[in-house]
């Protein structure tokens, strides 16, 4: 049974019992303490805690996932994986244990022909909690599993919580026998290599407290609603029901493997190392697809980081089973192909994930041949330091600026004979994450607990938005943190996160940035609000601090916008829309959104392109723009539900997270988006807009900035008053500018090109002056001074170079000279054949000199370079130059 066909069966079971089928989300994690969907429940977090009210009372999803934690190990095993599915059914308040029991059996056990998986009841094991007898119960009275092939495991296995105080329970799992070729016998218990794991019922029926680790916590009560999550792994599954070995043999993953093989002519099977690379690549590129069609762009931060990571160790592994030109396009073809069965969206996006993988294999072919050169100096410097450690921060300075994976690192190392300090690489990496996580949940909670939002939520709602109908209105305070703690008032000078029943105030989200403005009580207490959030859905928490008076919940308050900076802001994202189309009917459906911010007066697009966008598209596309601005189209919202949208042709945001009713902004006949932002009436009303320009952000990923309305016809007044001093001083037209200009560019270039051969032909005239002064130490010809200051690094050499060739015969000799260039020292020494016989390199000379200079530097035994901080030392630094050469000889 093919992996889709599990999938397709799996939503129809659980659909016809009643069940509401929910799409799955995106990789992209609504969740400011995850990085990437890592559990098929995740979507479903907020009803079980509490957060929001669920869409029904049971639900049924097939959710895609990403788990990084054990990169390194996938390959090595055939059990380790970063993308999967997670098969999943929910029930809120609904159905308890006899019923996803009785459901988890049903599926698995009916025959295919009646729709189910046809497993063997005899080849189903069952683990329960230790002390759960109503589990066991039903297994062995209603489900009719004997009681040898039930067993009790204890709270690390058999007991689930989100790791933090909330909802938790018992599981119970099934687990399936493989046979006696997968090991002894005695269940899941004894051999979990043999009796795999298949499906996990977690039964929410308890309250934990705070605690470590997975046991380590008291159970504090029962919860007023119990609650269903179970979790089948697709690709487990399908392992079994196609009879293969492993997940890597299932046909969603094989056929990688098998392309692997036609491009580099190795066979899976064949050897140990090609087998752990072809392990690496099917995961990897598999997982990179349904990264990137989930809107993920390579980076070198949160989940472009890992997209990156990926993408390059299975780069990395194809090269290492000897590919030797791109490879990407067509595996990312085959992964396409098979998982578009399952997920459609990827193959009416193949060019834009095409795009941004190629894209990406090219930059990091490039990067391995610049990263190289930098590994090659810090070897070299290690080494001549007398280490056999790699230090960690050059390991991180390869991967953070190279994108050298680690394990590329330590292998190109080992070869040199070194290893590498990954204990300090991995520090330094968990601590770019750490501020990469603290960054992101810093701006949405303000450092608050959250399960102070979720308090204030559960006492009063959501937060009523009334922001796109009016600009101000009447509400009562029904929250109030004070230094992120719930207090009752608030005093003048207070910082503190008001919450209210209903607001006109717009909370950022979807690019758009927050309103600003006030909020008056009837007491007379004045709060300015600069900023608004939503920590948790659906509740919009006001950030600013008490001008005047008293603030105390339950007040009525009056909250008004800063009217002029929503308009600006308005015009700004509408200008977003209209710039979104008019890429996209540029370059194609590739230019897909990555990404913006919508400010006052301004905004900034980030788009897909592996290329930048030429000056003359720009241009056209800004005339496009503001075109449509002259025909005055009205731009109107209609709420309607997701599949309305899509068959509208409605284009939706990467990232974003929709339900099944969305709003859609139309820009007349021009433009259609999902969004939830606040926009004008009119195009009219955005005046003029006016592209700044457009720059890399990252691996084939653009950034378009613009001005929008008055700060557009700013700008351009500002250039017309430049473009007016221009003429004045080169006396000509506007149209003529450009030509003199260049004009004048290339005089000053081809001046400064004589004065540069001027100046070397002037130092290099120094050269016999130097060699025939050169001091004799014991036999060795020693040249030692300093030339003019201003003297190029390149200038430096050749005369280093000039002096060593003008000593004759077999004289062993030195030459170092010095300079001061940029308010920097610099220095440049080179040794004959005859000296280094004698103990003489150039290499150990230079860091002598630089060391003393407060640098470094480095280079080969006959030539080297160095430089440092401080010219004042130049003198110390001949001296010890001198010393050395002394003590050498």
């Amino acid at each position: 049974m093919e992996s889709a066909e599990i999938r397709r069966r799996w939503l129809s079971f659980f659909e016809e019992r009643g069940h509401a089928v929910v799409p799955s989300a995106s990789l992209i994690a609504d969740d400011p303490t995850l990085l990437l969907v890592n559990a098929g429940m995740v979507p479903f977090k907020p009803y079980f805690l509490g957060e929001t009210k669920p869409p029904a009372p049971r639900a049924t999803s097939v959710q895609k996932c990403v788990r990084t934690p054990d990169i390194e190990e996938v390959g090595k095993t055939t059990r380790h994986g970063t993308f999967f599915q997670m098969c999943g059914n929910f029930s809120f308040g609904d159905y308890f244990k006899e019923g996803a029991i009785k459901y988890a059996w049903e599926l698995l056990t009916s025959s295919v022909a009646d729709g189910g998986y046809g497993l063997e009841p005899e080849k189903l094991w069952i683990t329960v909690y230790l002390d759960d007898d109503e589990a066991e119960q039903i297994w062995r009275e209603k489900i009719g599993v004997p009681a040898e092939r039930i067993q009790r495991l204890g709270k690390k296995d058999n007991f689930w919580s989100m790791g933090v105080p909330g909802p938790c329970g018992p599981c119970s799992e099934i687990n399936y026998d493989r046979g006696p070729e997968f090991g002894v016998e005695g269940g899941p218990a004894v051999n979990d290599e043999r009796y795999v794991e298949i499906w996990n019922l977690v039964f929410m029926q308890y309250e934990r407290g705070a605690g470590d680790g997975k046991e380590d916590f008291p159970i504090l009560g029962d919860l007023p609603s119990k609650n269903i999550d179970t979790g089948l792994g697709l690709e487990r599954l399908a392992m079994i029901l196609q009879g293969v070995q492993n997940m890597y043999e299932t046909d969603t993953l094989r056929v990688v493997m098998d392309k692997a093989t036609e491009l580099t002519g190795v066979q899976y099977g064949a050897a140990q190392n090609t087998d752990v690379s072809m392990r690496v690549v099917a995961d990897h590129i598999r997982t990179s697809v349904m990264l990137i069609g989930d809107g993920v762009t390579p980076g070198n931060e949160g989940r472009g980081y890992v997209l990156r990571r990926i993408m390059r160790r299975a780069i990395r592994n194809m090269r290492l089973m000897g590919a030797t030109g791109p490879v990407v396009q067509d595996l990312v073809d085959v992964v396409i192909n098979t998982m578009g069965q399952q997920y459609p969206e990827l193959v009416t996006d193949r060019k834009r994930i095409e795009t941004v993988a190629l894209a990406e294999e090219a930059a990091f072919l490039k990067a391995v041949k610049g990263g190289t050169n930098i590994l090659d100096t810090a070897v070299t410097d290690t080494k001549a330091a007398g280490g056999t450690v790699l230090s960690g921060d050059k390991a991180f300075l390869l991967h953070d600026t190279w994108g050298f994976p680690i394990d590329l690192t330590l292998e190109m190392a080992a070869e040199q004979g070194l290893s590498v300090d990954e204990p300090g690489f991995r520090r330094l990496m968990q601590e770019q994450r750490d501020r990469a996580k603290a960054d992101a949940k810093a701006k949405k909670t303000g450092h608050a607990d959250m399960s102070a939002y979720r308090e204030i939520a559960d006492g009063s709602g959501a937060t009523e938005f009334t922001g796109y109908a009016t600009t101000q209105g009447e509400s009562t305070i029904v929250g109030l943190l004070v230094n992120g703690v719930s207090a009752p008032a608030a005093s003048e000078g207070d910082e503190v996160e008001v919450v209210l029943d209903r607001t006109p105030f717009y909370a950022e989200g979807g690019g758009q940035l927050a309103d600003q403005g006030r909020i008056k009580l009837d007491s007379g207490a004045v709060i300015v609000v600069r900023d608004v959030q939503q920590p948790v859905p659906g509740v919009s928490v006001h950030k600013g601090s008490v001008q005047v008076g008293e603030v105390t919940v339950g007040a009525s308050a009056y909250a008004a916008i800063d009217i002029n900076r929503r308009r600006a802001i308005a015009r700004a994202h509408s200008a977003t829309h209209l710039t979104h189309q008019a890429l996209r009917d540029a370059l194609g459906p590739t230019a897909a959104q990555a990404g913006s911010e919508n400010s006052p007066g301004r905004f900034r697009f980030d788009f897909g392109s592996p290329n930048a966008v030429p000056g003359t598209v720009l241009t056209d596309v800004e005339q496009k723009i503001n075109d449509v601005l002259s025909r005055e189209l009205d731009v109107t919202a209609e709420i309607m539900s997701i599949d309305e949208a899509k068959k509208q042709g409605a284009i939706a945001e990467f990232g974003e997270k929709y339900g099944e009713r969305v709003r859609v902004v139309t820009i007349g006949d021009f433009s259609k988006e999902l969004c939830g932002g606040t926009h004008v009436a009119n195009t009219a009303q955005l005046g003029l807009v006016k592209l700044l320009g457009e720059s890399s952000i990252g691996s084939g990923v653009r950034r378009v900035e613009a001005l929008v309305g008055v700060d557009a016809y700013n700008f351009l007044a500002k250039e017309h008053t430049v473009v007016a001093q221009l003429q004045e001083l080169v006396k000509g037209r506007p149209e003529e500018l450009p030509e003199k200009i260049a004009s004048m560019l290339g005089k000053l270039k081809d001046a400064e090109k004589e004065i540069e051969k001027f100046r070397a032909e002037k130092v290099l005239q120094a050269a016999a002056g130097l060699a025939a002064n050169a001091q004799d130490i014991h036999g060795v010809a020693l040249v030692v001074g300093t030339v003019p200051d201003g003297t190029g690094a390149d200038d430096l050499r050749k005369l280093v170079l000039d002096v060593r060739g003008r000593i004759q015969g077999d004289r062993p000799a030195v030459v170092a000279l010095f300079t001061t260039a940029n308010d920097r020292p610099l220095t440049v020494i080179a040794t004959n054949e005859a000296a280094r016989e004698r103990g003489l390199k150039a290499g150990d000379l230079v860091r002598t000199a630089a060391k003393t200079l407060g640098g470094g530097g480095g280079g080969k035994p006959d030539v080297a370079q160095g430089g440092g901080q401080n010219p004042a030392a130049i003198p110390e630094a001949i001296a010890a130059v001198e010393r050395l050469v002394v003590e050498t000889v």
